[in-house]
């Protein structure tokens, strides 16, 4: 009969390319996975893999166990969820990834609740951008990832994956105090052309979104400054450097010099919890998404005044 971890680490192999690689995934050493991979080897009577240059390759025999791993172990991951499920409980181990406003904003009072409500329920949270997230928990790396889209530019969902809506997230301007638009109720972007912004770092969801936006109205952008975090981009705000578009969940306290101001024309992101298809009767998965959508601060999605600092 087939050992499944051993089958596990042919899959990761497959998967990732390369045995160390798959170590890393798999949190073992990459004597323990070739260890599995010899023994496999020996079990079916194939050999498995072949060099490569520096690396290794599939045989043929390693491709067709492969195809055959793959169901099974989506197989044995559904049988987990369905038992779950019929007992009832929530409990295990959770492996989520959050983009940083999330683990903010979210994560602090969801993961409170989650833990006393469910004391059997260990969860392990990471953060990730969105565009590494959702693979992960394609690949089974992850059990669940808090993502975002716009509602200019909705994010694809994935064929195997589920998704549940957390909230409506409203975005505003921040603008130095001293500019000429900051005491405004409203500003279209328009308006804006031409002045700098501040952004995430290039290869990030948010800032491809930032790009491509400011282009839909006609400006392009001129990102002079990049900062990942919130309260830095808005420290450079405050120091006149630059405009930001700020979402409202996990907002930082808005240093002086700055003005909050609405758009007129609405931008807001859509949060969402992704997970495997295979995984949806998990109890956990249903508990945590109740879990965060319970956290959400209140103000999110509705309408707000402009503000200076």
């Amino acid at each position: 009969m087939l050992d499944l971890e051993r089958l596990r680490a042919l899959h990761s192999v497959a998967t990732y390319g390369s045995v160390s690689a798959a170590a890393d995934v798999l949190h073992v050493t990459t004597s323990a996975v070739s260890q599995q991979l010899a023994k496999l080897e020996r079990e079916t009577g194939q050999k498995l893999l072949e060099r490569n240059g520096r690396g290794v390759r599939l045989t043929d025999a390693a491709e067709l166990l492969v195809a055959h791993a793959e169901r099974i172990l989506s197989l044995v991951e559904q049988a987990q969820a369905d038992l779950e499920a019929h007992r009832g409980s929530v409990v295990g181990l959770l492996t989520v990834a959050s983009f940083p406003t999330a683990i903010r904003g979210l994560m602090p009072v969801a993961l409170r609740a989650l833990r006393a409500d469910h004391p059997d329920l260990r969860v392990l949270l990471r953060e990730e951008d969105p565009m590494r997230s959702m693979p992960l928990v394609l690949r089974g790396d992850l059990d669940m990832a808090v993502v975002q889209d716009w509602n200019n530019e909705p994010l694809p969902l994935p064929e195997g994956l589920c998704k549940g809506v957390i909230c409506e997230d409203v975005a505003d301007v921040a603008l130095p105090s001293g500019h000429e638009l900051a005491g405004r109720d409203t500003i279209d972007l328009k308006e804006l052309a031409g002045d700098p912004w501040i952004s995430s770092s290039p290869d990030s969801i948010c800032c491809d979104w930032l790009l491509r936006t400011l282009r839909a109205v006609d400006s392009e952008p001129r990102i002079d400054h990049q900062a990942y975090e919130f309260a830095t981009q808005l420290s450079l705000v405050a120091a006149g450097l630059g405009n930001v578009i700020l979402p409202r969940l996990g907002r930082c306290d808005v240093p002086p010099g700055v003005a909050i101001v609405p758009l007129s024309a609405p931008l807001s992101r859509r949060v969402y919890a992704v997970w495997r298809e295979e995984a949806a009767r998990r109890p956990a998965i249903r508990a945590a998404v109740t879990a965060l959508r319970a956290a959400v601060p209140p103000g999110c999605g509705e309408e707000a005044p402009a503000r200076v600092i």
